[in-house]
């Protein structure tokens, strides 16, 4: 039922920074909590980051605490990932989930999914 779509990847250097976006259709947004998961090849899908709908409440991964920052705007649907401080590591696809009823860090209590957006970060 929902829709998500993301937007922003690319290439970009260690150190620096880069901004995803994830666009949300068909359900209601402002009720659905988002997250933000990635995955490199061969390796297993990571948490990343998730923000609740109400309340402020905020998660992320260990590996990327300090550097990358989550944020949503219910008015228009979007929730946004910054990314800073960028490293080789970090580099994979990076997808959009939303969960319907509980915020959760793990990947399967998420209940949509968008179709990744690539990251690369050279050295």
């Amino acid at each position: 039922q929902v829709q998500l779509v993301e937007s922003g990847g690319g290439l970009v250097q260690a150190g620096g920074s880069l901004r995803l976006s994830c666009a949300a259709s068909g359900g209601t947004f402002s009720r659905l909590h988002m997250g933000w998961f990635r995955q490199a090849p061969g390796q297993e899908r990571e948490f990343v980051a998730a923000r609740s709908w109400t309340g402020g409440r905020t998660y992320y991964g260990d590996n990327v605490k300090g550097r990358f920052t989550i944020a949503r705007d219910n008015a228009k649907n979007t929730v946004a990932l910054q990314m800073n401080s960028l490293k080789p590591e970090d580099t994979a696809v990076y997808y959009c989930a939303a969960a319907r009823r509980d915020i959760t860090t793990v990947r399967h209590g998420y209940d949509y999914w968008g179709q990744g957006t690539q990251v690369t970060v050279s050295s």
